[in-house]
């Protein structure tokens, strides 16, 4: 999903096909919206561009197509800002006009209208810019961006950022969630890491918020998503970054006792935060695999980290030393692109052999189950961290809500072919979620009233479902900054 300056056949046939199945410019959003699209045309730069569907058809389709098709929308017209400036000028227009509209980074999110819309479709692709800076040992990044192209950029310099696991994640939506990273374990979640972000005001002025300049918005930005305004550019921390060892290994459904054990044993015993684990179980057409993906923060691991996993008979298996986008561009996220999709997600405190056994079971059911549902692929995938991750800042953040503990977030992933199966599949998601979280709960985990993590979290869950107690404080800060709700017309976790 790398950005490119060409679209595929299939991605160009996909965008079409949702464009020709959706509501049409005749509609009275439509109309609305595309007077907004000749005003922002007219007022913003030469930086920036707006793209309508019949003039600038390449364009407009790789500004509105998403990884999951499912979250693509047909969009009056897509707005390419070239500047923070020209960001604010469309924000005023688009608050003054009430206007729908979304804002898209690198296009991975799962759930419908969270960066989509039928309105004006802004897609920061032009904000690319990654600049390192050796002195500060930070490095700015640009909202338009996926991970694979801030490790490339920053692996001449031996230097890495705590960002995505696998290929094709965008930076904006990845980094205002919270941000699970295969370094979390050593420096935190990625919003730990950020040292300021270069945020556009609802009101269209341009702001480079910190934790000093300005403490609660800050804290607002850090895990909250696109309530503030838009942000253009993040300012991370980075760290010393020399090879590592790692990558995928597949096993058959005639191992799962071995692997539910490996798993069991890795999650109890280690204490390395330089290895970390990903088990993730997968239903493709109803025939059980698992997929396994191993990260060692150096050239090697000690002995007895990783033997039980990689004794274990495997079907494919690439585990070797590489660099660090190496090991991430060997881990095929992408290869769901254009199936309709959703996410989904449990907070987990433990993984005893019991609770995996539970997983697989969920596997397989709701493999075989949603089958005639057009069900392509059903993944679990298990993600453990050390209970320490959270005490690498002490800055308060908006998710977690609490820092007293770390929650593991497992992720429900449900991908199918047809339109038709979007709500079955969503149900079936949550159904999942929900007696997973009651098995744990029976296991004696006190996962009850566990935040949620918001970019695995279906676009349903309730905000105090992800952000607990700072839901008030959180409102307050919005109501603050954006007193006439521009935000609000764009979709997202809502404050």
């Amino acid at each position: 999903m790398a950005p490119c300056a060409w679209l595929s056949f299939t991605v160009l046939l996909t965008a079409w096909t949702v464009f020709r199945s959706s509501s049409s410019k005749d509609t009275p959003v439509g109309i609305f919206s595309l007077e907004a699209c000749k005003e922002i045309a007219a007022s913003v730069s030469s930086a920036s561009r707006v793209y309508d569907e019949e003039l600038d058809s390449l364009h407009y389709l790789k500004d509105i197509h998403h990884w999951a098709s499912s979250s693509s929308q047909v969009a009056i017209c897509s707005f390419e800002p070239g500047t923070s400036l020209d960001v604010g000028i469309a924000l005023q227009i688009l608050g003054k006009t009430r206007t729908p509209f979304a804002v898209k980074g690198g296009g991975h999110a799962s759930n419908p209208g969270f960066s989509s819309t039928p309105g004006v479709q802004i897609a920061m692709s032009r904000f690319s810019d990654i600049i390192y800076n050796a002195a500060s040992q930070t490095v700015t990044i640009g909202a338009g961006l996926i991970w694979d192209d801030v490790y490339a950029a920053l692996e001449p310099h031996d230097v890495n950022v705590v960002g995505g696991r696998v290929t094709g994640i965008g930076v904006a939506g990845f980094i205002l969630g919270g941000g699970y990273s295969w370094l979390t374990n050593q420096h935190g979640l990625t919003i730990d890491t950020v040292q300021s972000f270069e945020l556009v005001m609802p009101n269209g002025t341009v702001q480079d918020v910190t934790a000093a300049s300005d403490p609660d918005l800050f804290f607002g930005l850090r895990g909250g998503f696109n309530n503030f305004g838009i942000v253009t550019r993040f300012t991370l921390k980075t760290f010393p970054q020399s090879q590592v060892w790692g990558g995928s290994i597949t096993y058959t459904s005639h191992v799962l006792d071995l692997v539910n054990q490996a798993t069991a044993n890795f999650v109890a015993n280690n204490t390395d935060p330089k290895a970390q684990i990903i088990t993730t179980y997968n239903s493709i057409l109803g025939e059980t695999e698992i997929s396994e993906l191993i990260f060692y923060d150096g050239p090697s691991p000690p002995e007895g980290i990783f033997d039980e996993l990689m004794a274990i008979h495997h079907l494919t298996k690439d585990v070797h030393t590489r660099s660090f986008i190496s090991l991430v561009q060997s881990f095929q996220a992408n290869a769901t692109e254009n199936f309709r999709g959703i996410f989904n997600t449990v907070s987990i405190l433990d993984y005893p052999v019991s609770l995996l056994e539970s997983v697989v079971n969920e596997s397989v059911f709701w493999g075989k189950s949603l089958i005639d549902s057009s069900a392509w692929f059903i993944s679990y995938a298990v993600e453990p961290f050390l209970p320490s991750i959270l005490d690498h800042s002490s800055i308060p953040s908006a998710y977690p809500p609490s820092r007293d503990r770390a929650l593991l977030p497992l992720n429900i992933y449900f991908a199918w072919f047809e339109k038709d199966s979007d709500e079955i599949m969503q149900e079936a998601a949550r159904d999942s979620a929900a007696y997973l979280r009651q098995l744990a709960i029976a296991e004696g985990q006190d996962v009850a009233d566990a935040a949620l993590y918001g970019n695995y979290a279906i676009f349903d869950t309730p905000l105090s479902r992800i952000y607990g107690d700072n839901v008030p404080k959180l409102q307050a800060i919005k109501a603050a900054v954006d007193p006439t709700n521009v935000m609000g017309l764009a979709g997202g976790f809502k404050f």
